[in-house]
């Protein structure tokens, strides 16, 4: 069903899709699939109903942000299995993330109440500056498959906090558990028209018209960087606000101070998360050479007792890649590194797994004596394979490192507390976890530069987003 104006409607014309389980290939559910009529109502529904939620108190916001934490929170195991079923997650990890996604809904219900303005000295004696933080209006969300109930409320929650309303289009191979988040918002009270959903098989026409229709003053988009490029473009004649979270291509850098075991670990852990399809998901591990031997052989032990399979079955800790495309490219990546001279030291190939259907699983590998030349050096796999890359010294990691179109996140694993600044301030990343594997928090600002994107989520930084700063200056 679409959500807009307060209502759960089918529709226009009663076109469906339909979503399918990618561990069995199975068709989980059917969802309206909404037109441009559909879409024209939803912006229509949110501009109407905006005035009136931003008069509102952010007490009055926080409250409803508050109610619908907790109603997510008592949702948190209904919610863990449909995201299983319908992105192919282990439960455990679906699990951490409604809390994940929860947790952005207490944040912002607090820093409602954190819009602060301000005064400023001015240079003469009759004047007076303050400035007022007021919402942008309404907002275009696009949201992707691979965390889809934490990205919807990374995004919802600090517009609605901000006195924005928000029309959104989830990924198409997840709709069920938007609609799971939209019913929280609706049970909890939000008020018609101010959150809206719009699942559609076919998101071309929505960015159009996110990025076109005046009454959206702001488009956020998580998601591939060629898609953020072409909204980035239909945007800019129209001067609107945007935010984006796109692609990666992480270093995971061990020096030789670290404790291979140790950092082999924190790679297996990270690596691995959501098959290896996290933006943030490391691409390219540059091992120094005196300790590789550990660290690839803790490793590829670790990889070797991964069990890849149904996340809804019991052990399971990988699960499949969403897609055949996804399945075809990380093949094309490791059939390419072993190619050009790779050492294949675990996995690469699709991974044969009981059950009913066929779904998209490829077993979790290591390369080693991985260079330059690799399509997998340069191009995000999205997908369980850990390329490790040798290296003899900081300034070599450093450049290397940063040889890349994107900014998103980097780790490194180091004991030295000097080294460890020194790489912070010397990689051109957003996100950057020091002997940390998960650098995230709903608390913690998250975001690229370069062509990783535009803006920040989460933090402080994340409401920021969606207020327009006002000054005013005032003689008396």
């Amino acid at each position: 069903m679409l959500f807009i104006d307060g209502t759960w409607r089918g529709a226009n014309g009663n076109a469906t899709f339909e979503t399918s389980n990618p561990a069995t290939g199975e068709v989980i559910g059917t969802v309206a699939d909404a037109g441009s009529v559909d879409v024209d109502a939803a912006i229509a529904a949110a501009s109407a109903a905006f005035s009136e939620w931003a008069g509102q108190t952010a007490y009055v916001r926080s409250a409803v942000l508050r109610d619908a934490y907790q109603l997510m929170v008592d949702r948190k195991e209904r919610l863990a299995k449909l995201m299983t079923e319908e992105q192919g997650k282990p439960l455990k990890a679906a699990r951490n993330e409604v809390q994940y996604a929860a947790d952005f809904l207490l944040w912002f219900s607090e820093e409602a109440k954190r819009v602060y303005g301000s005064t400023i000295p001015a240079p003469r004696s009759d004047q007076r500056f303050i400035t007022l933080q007021q919402p942008v209006g309404v907002v275009g969300a696009i949201t992707p498959w691979n965390y889809p109930i934490s990205m919807v409320t990374r995004k919802v929650a600090p517009a609605l906090a901000a006195g924005c309303t928000v029309v959104l289009k989830p990924a198409e191979q997840t709709p069920l558990c938007a609609i799971e988040v939209f019913e929280i918002l609706d049970e909890v009270g939000l008020p018609p028209g101010v959150a809206n959903l719009i699942p559609t098989a076919n998101p071309v026409p929505v960015g159009e018209a996110f990025t076109s229709d005046p009454r959206i003053a702001k488009v956020t988009f998580t998601g591939s960087t060629e898609v953020g490029k072409v909204l980035a473009t239909q945007a800019a004649p129209h001067m609107k606000r945007t935010s984006f979270e796109l692609g990666g291509h992480a270093p995971f850098i061990v020096f030789e101070d670290a404790d291979p075991v140790h950092a082999a670990k924190g790679a297996g852990l990270v690596k691995f998360l959501n098959t290896g399809q996290a933006c943030i998901s490391p691409n390219r591990m540059y091992v120094h050479a005196s300790i590789a031997d550990q660290f690839i052989e803790t490793l590829v032990a670790r990889t070797s007792a991964l069990r890849v399979g149904n996340g809804l079955d019991a052990g399971v800790t990988i699960g499949p890649l969403v897609d055949q495309p996804s399945l075809d490219k990380v093949q094309h990546h490791v059939d390419d590194a072993v190619r050009k001279g790779a050492t294949l030291h675990v996995g690469g190939k699709p991974a044969k797994v009981d059950g009913p259907g066929e779904g998209f699983f490829f077993e979790p590998t290591v390369l080693g004596n991985v260079t330059a030349e690799m399509v997998i050096s340069h191009e995000e796999t999205f997908g369980p394979v850990a390329p490790v890359i040798l290296f003899e010294n900081e300034a070599e990691v450093i450049a290397a490192a940063n040889d890349t179109a994107y900014g998103l996140a980097a780790y490194v694993y180091t004991n030295s507390l000097a080294r460890g600044m020194r790489m912070f301030e010397a990689l051109n990343f957003g996100i950057i976890g020091i002997n940390d594997i998960n650098p995230t928090a709903a608390a913690a600002p998250f975001g690229g530069m370069k062509h990783s994107g535009i803006g920040r989520e989460g933090g402080r930084e994340g409401i920021a987003e969606y207020l327009e700063t006002k000054t005013g200056g005032f003689s008396i």
